[in-house]
């Protein structure tokens, strides 16, 4: 099921992000994904290697112009690694890392109708057995 997750966002195109005391990626469907806990994007970069940026959503933040720039784009790629964490990548370069933490739910993917799949606290998945099917892994 770890890999599931591609099957949910790869292609969906990002509609909006928002800020506060979590990133939000709302995207079509709607599907959003949200961010709790810390996370890193790195930014796209042409002339110098991708500028890495570094979040604290618990914080307050507001996104910054790189983050807004996935606005229009489209999810490439989607995973959850081996312990616990969310990787997407985006058309026209960008990588959104959220890593898993020990005590906190540092990520989610949600729809109207609920959570389709959770990171847990000391990086453990949970998934809404309707949105995946038996024995995919």
């Amino acid at each position: 099921m770890r890999n599931g997750i591609t099957k949910v966002l790869a292609g969906r195109r990002v509609e909006s992000v928002s800020g506060g005391g979590r990133l939000d990626l709302t995207l079509d469907g709607p599907v959003t994904v949200r961010v709790a806990h810390e996370f890193r994007f790195a930014a796209p970069s042409f002339a110098a290697p991708a500028e890495v940026e570094h979040f604290f959503p618990a914080l307050t933040f507001r996104p910054t112009a790189t983050l807004l720039a996935l606005v229009g784009r489209t999810v490439d790629s989607a995973r959850i690694t081996l312990a616990g964490g969310l990787e997407l990548g985006f058309t026209g370069g960008g990588a959104l890392s959220v890593p898993p933490h020990a005590q906190l739910a540092p990520w989610s993917v949600v729809t109207p109708d609920g959570a389709v799949c959770a990171g847990l606290p000391g990086g453990e998945v949970s998934w809404i057995e309707a949105e995946t099917g038996p024995g995919e892994e």
